[in-house]
């Protein structure tokens, strides 16, 4: 971080015309030698506080070290910069001159150092889930993320089976355990399907079906519907389309209870599909999973699938429920 803070402080405020002003000054004192932001910051505690213990307490060093340290820059200078006696520490013109340059690369540096402590007490954890499940959880954000938590999430939408062993994502809901690799894998519930129609529309009898197109059917609910022979009137290459089709009137879809019982706007229209039904499960990488924020998201999300079991389970059909007839 200090070389960070010190390339940023020469590239921002270097370019500033004040360039002319401290450069030449910072190159005639340490003649040869590659400045040291770490230096430089202790050297500012002690000139500001005007001894090593203050100085000390501010870097975490320990008195000795910081007289050490200033006295190597002392001699890197050639020149002294304090004035040492009991009552502390005072500046030479020397030190007043360079402590007039660094008091303005800290007042440069520490709103890189806010911004990066900021970013590093909020990391962020990505979730991938297929759309469904997605849309399923982005309707519980509140129970998954508060603004007091300590991390922040990237939901990564996704049918495809990302790399967690390689660091893709950090967790993923999906329908099969974790494979080989430093993996872990928990339960989190079993998700059934149905078929669904619009509510509205006129002449539910003579719909035909919506589907994935076979370029895009890698689910097995998708290949389970071209199996069936129905009358197949419109293709979509997503399952969010789908849905939006479904909705709109343009035929029967097959989709997860989750999703299809919680639309006001769609009725069943078949009993649970049993062949289709699976066991959910979150998997994560094996060494991150006592991390507190992701331990903290894990809990959550499976508070969240217990607390929902019948409607992922199929349990509560908002209308229209074929089983029933």
């Amino acid at each position: 971080m200090a070389a960070l803070c010190l390339h940023l402080f020469y590239r921002e405020k270097m370019a500033h015309p004040a360039k002319q002003k401290y450069m030449p000054f910072c190159r005639s004192l340490f003649v040869g030698e590659k400045l040291s932001w770490e230096d430089l910051e202790i050297f500012f505690h002690v000139a500001e506080s005007g001894g090593l213990s203050a100085a000390g307490r501010l870097t975490g060093l320990s008195p000795p070290t910081v007289g050490r340290r200033m006295l190597a820059l002392e001699q890197r200078a050639g020149q002294s910069l304090f004035r040492r006696a009991q009552t502390g520490y005072s500046l030479t013109p020397a030190g007043k001159a360079l402590h007039d340059r660094v008091r303005v690369m800290h007042s440069s540096a520490v709103p890189v150092q806010d911004m990066l402590r900021a970013r590093q007490q909020t990391p962020l954890i990505r979730l991938s889930a297929r759309t469904a499940t997605a849309h399923f959880l982005a309707d519980k954000f509140s129970l998954l993320n508060r603004s007091s938590d300590g991390f922040r999430l990237n939901f990564v939408t996704t049918e495809a089976v990302l790399d967690i062993a390689h660091r893709e994502v950090d967790l993923g809901i999906r329908n099969q355990p974790a494979g080989a690799g430093n993996l872990a894998s928990l339960r989190l519930g079993i998700l059934r399907f149905a078929a669904y129609r619009s509510w509205s529309v006129g002449n539910p009898d003579l719909l035909g079906w919506v589907a994935i197109d076979p370029a895009h059917a890698k689910h097995a609910a998708v290949q389970w519907l071209h199996a069936q022979g129905h009358d197949i009137s419109v293709l979509a290459n997503s399952i969010a389309t789908v849905h939006d089709l479904v909705r709109a009137g343009a035929g029967i879809g097959v989709m997860p209870c989750m999703i299809g019982d919680c639309d006001p706007l769609l009725a069943r229209v078949s009993p649970v599909i049993d062949e289709l039904t699976e066991q959910q499960y979150l998997v994560m990488h094996d060494d991150d999973r006592h991390r507190p924020p992701i331990r903290r998201l894990i809990e959550r999300l499976t508070k969240i699938y217990q607390d929902n079991g019948p409607l992922l389970a199929g349990e509560r059909p908002m209308r229209g429920d074929a089983a029933s007839s």
